[in-house]
């Protein structure tokens, strides 16, 4: 199956997505990030809504040119956790690779966004691929590795079945994540060939989906990620907290349960990270801890993600969630979700 996809502001303004006004405003921004809106996912959007979620996600903004102090091109330090070209080592017991560089759209927020892009290479090379796995395989206390990008779906199904088998050779190496927007951006990518591609009868399969707004959980994609979860493969969700998208405790309550409903727990939560373009995004700390407590007062434990941050420079996540136990003299006290501060017995 064939999907055309828009790459260019002209090829927006003609689909009716950016008005004549707007597209001259949007040369700078073609011209420094990538743009890819493939046409379902286009179709998507309520043309008559310029708040649209989906819209707000991938279309560009002349907003994206406001850049601010302490944003960077690497906000969460990949660069100087790569020991060697397209694989990073933060944890001990983990590693990413970036299997590749493009995507099948490009998100407005990305933290990777100058990065990403068709102009910036494909995917590793054979022998970017052997450096990673002779480097993992003499790290023995690499426990899980991750697979990330660009979008690592967007691999062939001969190269995601090649990773998957080189990683199963690995012994000590029992966990393999895939973080992918695939699903939900092009479901028509999730084929039962792939989803094979990514399944191991020798190492535990987990793949991150990646969604940020209930209405992107289509048909379409539902059936891709039950034909995922056919295959024995575990979901877990990642979203990022986003100004416009998914800031009301309504919007962000439909997104867990529409994640969960399809069998896919929710994981991360993660505040926006501080990459070039993108404060027109952010919701502060303080309104993002207020939704999720909201979220741990009234949802299943199942549909709550942790709220984290990754500090800037690849230190680590932060845990941003309030906690429900505080310190009074020398004993403890708890909150209740009626707001109630109660006695912990700790003796």
């Amino acid at each position: 199956m064939t999907v055309a996809t828009l790459r260019s502001v002209a090829a927006l303004k003609a689909a009716g997505l950016v008005s004549d006004a707007l597209a001259p405003q949007l040369a700078a921004v073609e011209a420094a990030y990538a743009i890819a809106l493939p046409e379902p996912l286009a179709r998507a959007i309520n043309r008559s809504n310029p708040a649209d979620s989906i819209r707000r996600q991938y279309v560009p903004s002349p907003e994206e040119l406001d850049i601010r102090a302490g944003e960077s091109g690497d906000p969460i330090g990949d660069a100087r956790h790569s020991p060697v070209p397209g694989l990073v080592h933060r944890y001990p017991d983990r590693v990413l690779i970036k299997a590749t560089s493009t995507c099948p759209v490009y998100c407005r927020f990305c933290f990777r966004r100058e990065m990403v892009g068709p102009e910036k290479g494909e995917s590793l090379t054979r022998t970017d691929l052997d450096n990673i796995f002779a480097y993992i395989q003499s790290h023995p206390e690499i426990f899980e590795v991750i697979l990330t990008g660009g979008d690592p779906l967007m691999l062939s199904v001969a190269r995601a079945r090649e990773i998957t088998q080189r990683l199963e050779d690995i012994a000590h190496v029992k966990v393999i994540r895939w973080h992918t927007r695939m699903p939900v951006t092009r479901p028509d990518r999730i084929t039962p060939a792939y989803a094979e591609a990514l399944s191991s009868r020798k190492k535990a399969i987990f793949l991150a989906v990646h969604a940020n707004h209930a209405s992107e959980f289509t048909a379409e994609a539902i059936a891709a990620c039950r034909l995922l979860a056919e295959q024995g493969i575990a979901l877990v969700s990642q979203s990022v907290l986003l100004r416009g998208v998914n800031d009301t405790i309504e919007d962000l309550s439909d997104l867990m349960r529409a994640f969960l409903s399809v069998g896919i727990k929710p994981y991360y939560l993660h505040q926006l990270d501080a990459a070039p373009g993108t404060a027109h995004f952010r919701v502060p700390v303080a309104e993002g801890q207020r939704l999720v407590r909201t979220l741990r007062d009234n949802l299943s434990g199942l549909a709550v993600p942790h709220y984290v941050l990754d500090i800037p420079g690849g230190v680590s996540k932060a845990s941003l969630a309030l906690p429900d136990i505080e310190r009074r003299d020398d004993t403890w006290a708890v909150r209740g979700r009626d707001g109630g501060i109660y006695p912990l017995t700790d003796d």
